[in-house]
């Protein structure tokens, strides 16, 4: 059985279907307490290399580029990946992120990334 993925910006408050708080972003946010953001994991290993992060700037001109290379680094990468899919399957999980853009970031490629592949296991 697979339990929701939900993607919330780790400055919103804890939600109580919330399950495992993941924080996928390799900086830590500006102005979030670590007792604030509530977290079961902070996935530094998960987030996007520094050299991608900077590349995009989170321009939307340059999303599709971003969430080939992204899922490029997942792909290369599948131990943190195989963590989240372990607490997806084990729980309803939370992917966090401190980026203003709720459409443009790394934890709305996760999110549809770790979808697919536990539909594909399905």
């Amino acid at each position: 059985m697979t339990h929701p993925i939900h993607v919330r910006r780790v400055y919103d408050p804890p939600a109580p279907d919330d399950g495992y708080r993941v924080l996928v972003d390799r900086l830590w946010p500006r102005g979030v307490s670590k007792q604030r953001a509530d977290l079961s994991l902070w996935l530094k290993d998960i987030a996007p290399s520094t050299e991608l992060r900077q590349w995009f700037g989170h321009d939307p001109a340059r999303w599709d580029g971003f969430q080939e290379r992204y899922i490029a680094q997942l792909q290369a990468n599948p131990q943190p990946v195989q963590q989240l899919l372990d607490m997806a399957r084990a729980g309803p999980l939370t992917v966090l992120y401190g980026a203003r853009d709720t459409q443009h970031n790394e934890a709305v490629v996760l999110a549809a990334y770790l979808h697919r592949l536990l539909d594909h296991a399905a």
